[in-house]
């Protein structure tokens, strides 16, 4: 069971929408959200005012890029990416521990630049929207739980804070990564809500339960006739899990 402030601080709003609806629910959920996720459809749409937006507001920012490409760039998009004063930052795992070594090393340059606390690095393991015959239509013959594990001890050995997983990996990232690990978890459908692109999934209080620090959630909120109150049926949930 979580604290009204812990259930709070743990759920993340995935603004993957348009600009304007995007402001129209932080002027709805101020004060009641903590977190919200910026990610590409809204980032590449409006560029970093759109963070600087939401920080303005009073919102702590994931900012959902997930960087991968050769280490250089990846350092210099990490550092800019921070610069914009997102608190968490996504990047792929399957980039290489190298990649991942500039990532980090990217977002202590800005944090020595601005100043404040550095943003911290989470690494994609394998995206939710995958399932097993997806992960072998790119190559890769082994359980999904095995990769995940792979890329997750590397990413996390080489400068990642975390890493994003589903919920059915992670009470197995807690128990590889340890209590300090962040293990951001998308994929989360509150009770009823409909599945959509996602395929391993889990309830928001049982993905807490299996030892996930922060629940992406998305369209069950969003697009919620009520967002507000579909916010605060999680926030219930978790509550009084």
């Amino acid at each position: 069971m979580l604290t009204d402030d812990e259930a709070r601080e743990s759920i993340i709003i995935a603004l993957d929408c348009d600009c304007d609806t995007a402001i129209d629910l932080a002027t709805r959920l101020r004060g009641k959200a903590r977190w919200v996720k910026v990610g590409m459809t809204l980032f590449y749409a409006e560029g970093p005012s759109i963070v600087r937006e939401m920080r303005d507001r009073g919102f702590k920012v994931f900012l959902d890029l997930k960087l991968h490409d050769i280490p250089f760039q990846v350092r210099g998009a990490a550092r800019s990416a921070s610069l914009t004063g997102a608190d968490l930052l996504s990047i792929h795992g399957m980039g290489s521990s190298e990649m991942v070594r500039q990532a980090r090393a990217g977002v202590e340059d800005a944090a020595g630049e601005r100043g404040g606390d550095r943003t911290r690095l989470v690494a994609i393991s394998v995206l939710t929207s995958m399932d097993q015959d997806a992960l072998a239509e790119i190559g890769i013959d082994v359980p999904v739980e095995r990769e995940v594990e792979r890329l997750a001890g590397m990413s996390v050995g080489a400068g990642a804070d975390g890493i994003v997983c589903s919920p059915k990996e992670a009470a197995q990232m807690r128990e590889l990564l340890g209590p300090k690990a962040l293990i951001v978890t998308p994929g989360v459908r509150p009770r009823g809500a409909a599945v959509g692109d996602q395929k391993r999934i889990a309830t928001p209080a049982s993905a807490i339960g299996a030892g996930a620090s922060m629940l992406v959630i998305g369209r069950p909120i969003t697009q919620a006739d009520d967002p507000v109150e579909a916010y605060e049926s999680v926030v219930r949930e978790l509550c009084e899990a």
